[in-house]
């Protein structure tokens, strides 16, 4: 029994410290989704944005569609959207219902990305009016209107929609408040996302370093997009990092390299 005890406790450390960088990855995330706090698992289903073609990240997203708090389904709405997640349009026209404003939008938003016409009622009721339910979009827009905080939010996320602000509610809005230098400075960083110029993955993997956690942010996202399975190494680290936004960003970012990278090996063979 001793010896079976002490063969255990000498396992345990390669059991909790044997993970690979993508099984941390979503270590993170999964935490982070069970989170008390609503503002932490909406940022966490956002970053799950970056998951394309990835079953689990779809699952997760759809998921999040039931959660009790309206920011997390909206965030969930978006990444769905985003995730071109075929199998969620039942749940997103069911979405469509829903009594706030920002999630029946999100809904539209993602039911558009796909091309699926049960967007258009939506679109239909802000034209006319006559969407007659009791949480009504327009009902509820008129709430948005009195609310000088939401309006704030509303105009920071549709100014600046750029990845992986848009879903991260009103603590992106307060540092926007804070630091006006910072967004301008990220939004680049996300367009670099596309550039094939060698300086500009150095510069994406500077910036990841960067004081500013939504450059920091929005660096990652744009290496995540790049799909450079050698740039894992410089993500890794950002899943310490003290902003919890930034650790959700690079997790999504090390799933989606780290899957990449496998599927290169096989293609190789």
């Amino acid at each position: 029994m001793k010896l079976r005890l002490l063969l255990l406790l000498a396992l345990l450390p390669a059991m909790l410290f044997g993970q690979t960088s993508q099984q941390k990855a979503w270590t993170v995330l999964d935490s982070a989704l069970k989170e008390k706090s609503p503002d932490k698992r909406a940022r966490a289903v956002h970053a799950l944005s970056l998951l394309n073609k990835d079953a689990k990240a779809a699952s997760l997203a759809e998921a999040a569609l039931q959660d009790a708090n309206p920011a997390v389904r909206e965030a969930a709405a978006h990444a769905l959207g985003k995730l071109r997640a075929r199998k969620a349009l039942p749940a997103l026209r069911a979405a469509l219902d829903d009594k706030e404003t920002n999630v029946v939008l999100a809904a539209a938003d993602a039911l558009t990305e796909m091309n699926d016409a049960a967007a258009y009622q939506v679109y239909y009721a802000i034209l006319t009016g006559e969407r007659k339910t009791r949480h009504g979009v327009l009902v509820e827009q008129s709430k948005v209107l009195k609310d000088r905080k939401r309006m704030a939010q509303l105009g920071f996320e549709q100014g600046l929609g750029f990845v992986p602000f848009a879903g991260f509610g009103y603590s992106a809005v307060r540092a926007v408040m804070q630091d006006d230098v910072s967004p301008v400075r990220a939004e680049p960083a996300e367009a670099l996302a596309d550039d094939p110029d060698a300086g500009s993955t150095a510069a994406l993997v500077q910036a990841a370093g960067d004081k500013s956690w939504m450059v920091r942010a929005a660096a990652l996202a744009a290496i995540a997009k790049r799909g450079d399975p050698a740039l894992l190494p410089q993500v890794e680290p950002a899943l310490s990092d003290s902003k919890d936004t930034v650790q959700y960003v690079a997790a999504a970012a090390i799933i989606r390299l780290s899957a990449m990278k496998i599927r290169t090996k096989a293609a190789a063979r």
